[in-house]
């Protein structure tokens, strides 16, 4: 029995990969606000799932005809860089509102992914204790 290779673990788990890789660029863009000629990075995961809804036949290896046809998608993410913009008369980019909203709004994000996945342990937990 795999307690913790269900779905659910691993979707959080690749939920709170991606919150990590977007703190970081976000981090990195605050960091950086002052740097003369630094362009902002933003994080994507949207192409990922363009690439998936463009697909309309996707295919895997089924164990049996019977089994719905499906595809393991990448978590591939693109860390983008935003040339088009200048916000500053260094030629900087970084605005700072912007990134401090984004980076409120990635922590809520993050700790929803967390009180999720102690909701798992907790009921985890609940089962080893035989229901008290």
């Amino acid at each position: 029995m795999d307690l913790f290779g269900s779905s659910t673990f691993k979707t959080l788990e690749r939920g709170l990969a991606g919150a990590q890789v977007r703190q970081n660029a976000i981090s990195q863009n605050i960091a950086n606000v002052d740097t003369p000629n630094y362009k902002a990075k933003q994080v994507s995961f949207k192409h990922t799932l363009n690439d998936a809804m463009n697909h309309s036949a996707l295919k895997a290896n089924r164990t049996n005809d019977h089994h719905y046809e499906f595809s393991r998608a990448k978590n591939s993410v693109a860390i983008e860089t935003n040339r088009s913009t200048m916000y500053n008369h260094n030629g900087n980019n970084v605005d700072i509102d912007l990134e401090m909203a984004e980076l409120a709004k990635n922590q809520i994000y993050y700790n929803a992914l967390i009180d999720r996945l102690n909701g798992r342990f907790t009921s985890l937990q609940t089962v080893i204790r035989g229901g008290n």
